[in-house]
This record gives structure tokens, C-alpha cells and sequence, in this order.
């Protein structure tokens, strides 16, 4: 027993460190045995590069972070093998390399796991039970890999990305009420984690109003008096991706507020009536100012 637990602390040890000496001889010999049965070239990208170095596409991934040997990325051990596999003689005489994107034989899951073996981390940590996982939407369908910069990851660019799939949202953020989202003032990952999350919508806060929150701080509250569809959901009366009204909203003033105060007194006046609030600037926002909560002792109403 104690000699087993030497051997696993002496292979630990040289895995870490990368030194090689003469007591740690043996476990560094069955490493390089077991490299040897799966096929994996012992030169690295340079055998790839032998073939692949007249394209542009690959050659690329120098450029990117995935490229830099100093870093904890693929360059910093089996190189180009670590994504694509055991290179073997993948011309027809052995298994096929492991290929990505929409040509490729495998699954968006079976690709995925080459990246999540690797990209496991908090940010990624709901991906699998994501609504891009479960569309089979695969990681290369957004991210670029063999470039200096990801596109999605730039700000300028990402908004770009979503909105090729994301085409209601492309409509909506060009309304005339929207999140200045086409200025690249925001971009679609302020609100949203692509990558999944455990809140409706992939939203970075645990429901919708904590997400607005992060910006709207002053709707947050508490209040004194309180507007139950606010507190409830700001998306109850505001569409987030944008609107032909204005500040976002569902439909126009009053008739947005008619929806649950059909009823109430004045509200619900015939249009035309002199006593209609449709004539008085055709707003309950004139008198009702502070609708989304009060902290005023008479504020009951809002209206102050």
C-alpha cells in the first residue's frame, strides 16, 4: 500500500512540475506508452502543420488564445490533437479526426464535449440544460476558434451573432422605443447568459426584474405603495427587446392600463365622454406619475 501511494504521488508530481528524473523513470515510460496506443503524435502541431500550412483557416489558430503555447490552453499539451483527436492516419486508414460545425458527422452534443471538457466552469455550468444545448445549437455555431478575436466575444460584433438566429429580437431592437442595442451601448450578454442559466429566458438575474434591476435600480423599490403587476414582472407591461411606444411598453397609455382597470370609475368612461381620461392628453401617466411604486404618505394612487 505505501508503495502504491508513492508511485501516485511520484507521477503527480512529474505531470505538474514536466521534470523528468531518473527514480521517476517507469511512471513517465507507461505515460508515454499509453500516448503511443492512442495514436498521438509525439510532435505535436508540427506534424499537422506539415499538411495544413498553407491554410489560411488554420494556420489562424496562432493568432487566437487556444493558440498560445504559455497558456493552460490546447498549445500547451497535445496541441491540436487535444480537440481534434489522436491524428493516427485519419486519410481513410484510421478513425476520422474529430471535425466541428455544420458538416460535420457528429452531433452539436458529441462536438460540445470536446469543449466542455475543458470550458467547465461556472459560466458554463447550466449549458447542458441550456435552450441552445436542447436546439442542438453546437459552441462553433457562435464562436470562431482559429481567429485572433472571437467576434461574439467582441461588444461590436456580438449583437451580430445572436441576432442571425435571434431575428424577432432583430426586428424589435430597431423599433422606435428600444435597448440601445444596434449602438453597441449594451450588448445581448448584459441580460442574457448564452450558455444557460437558472432563470426563464437564459437572464443573468434569478427572474426578470432582478436582471432590469442591475440598470433600473430606482424601480427597484421598497415602496410605501406598491404596483402589483411591477413588482411582479416588469415584462407585464414593457418588452424588453423594444416597442413602436414609448419606454418599451406593450401597448399605448391608457389603453395598456385599461387591460386590469377596465372597471375603475373614470377609467372605464366612454370615449368621447368629456369625464374621459382619453381626453386629457390621453394618459393615466398625467396624474398617475409615480406608477411604478410610491414612497409618499398619500401616494396610494401614484400620483405622487
Amino acid at each position: 500500500m505505501m508503495m502504491k501511494t508513492i508511485n501516485v504521488m511520484s507521477i503527480a508530481l512529474v505531470l505538474l512540475s514536466g521534470v523528468s528524473a531518473a527514480a521517476s523513470a517507469q511512471p513517465i515510460d507507461i505515460l508515454m506508452k499509453k500516448f503511443e496506443e492512442g495514436s498521438y503524435s509525439k510532435k505535436g502541431a508540427d506534424t499537422c502543420i506539415m499538411c495544413h500550412k498553407r491554410s489560411d483557416e488554420v494556420m489562424a489558430i496562432f493568432d487566437s488564445v487556444h493558440g498560445q503555447a504559455g497558456s493552460k490552453g490546447p498549445m500547451a499539451g497535445l496541441q491540436c490533437e487535444a480537440c481534434h483527436g489522436p491524428q493516427g492516419k485519419h486519410k481513410g486508414k484510421n478513425e476520422p479526426m474529430v471535425s466541428f460545425g455544420k458538416d460535420s458527422p457528429l452531433t452539436a452534443e458529441m462536438q460540445d464535449s470536446v469543449c466542455t471538457a475543458c470550458h467547465n466552469d461556472t459560466a458554463q455550468m447550466a449549458w447542458h440544460s441550456s435552450s441552445h444545448a436542447e436546439q442542438e445549437v453546437s459552441c462553433v455555431s457562435c464562436h470562431q476558434i482559429h481567429v485572433a478575436q472571437d467576434p461574439v466575444l467582441n461588444p461590436s460584433q456580438q449583437v451580430d451573432t445572436c441576432v442571425s438566429c435571434h431575428t424577432k429580437a432583430k426586428s424589435d431592437m430597431n423599433k422606435r422605443s428600444a435597448h440601445p442595442l444596434k449602438w453597441g451601448t449594451m450588448v445581448c450578454s448584459d441580460c442574457h447568459n448564452p450558455h444557460g442559466s437558472m432563470s426563464d429566458h437564459e437572464l443573468k438575474g434569478f427572474d426578470t426584474n432582478q436582471t432590469c434591476y442591475e440598470c433600473h435600480a430606482e424601480k427597484r423599490g421598497p415602496f410605501l405603495w406598491e404596483h402589483a403587476p411591477v413588482m411582479e414582472n416588469c415584462a407585464n407591461c414593457h418588452d424588453a427587446h423594444g416597442s413602436v411606444n414609448n419606454d418599451l411598453l406593450k401597448s399605448r397609455v391608457p389603453m395598456l392600463c385599461k387591460q386590469c382597470h377596465a372597471g375603475d370609475a373614470h377609467a372605464s368612461t366612454t370615449p368621447g365622454d368629456n369625464q374621459s381620461i382619453q381626453t386629457g392628453g390621453q394618459g393615466c401617466l398625467n396624474c398617475h406619475s409615480q406608477i411604478h411604486g410610491s414612497n409618499n404618505p398619500s401616494g396610494k394612487a401614484f400620483q405622487f
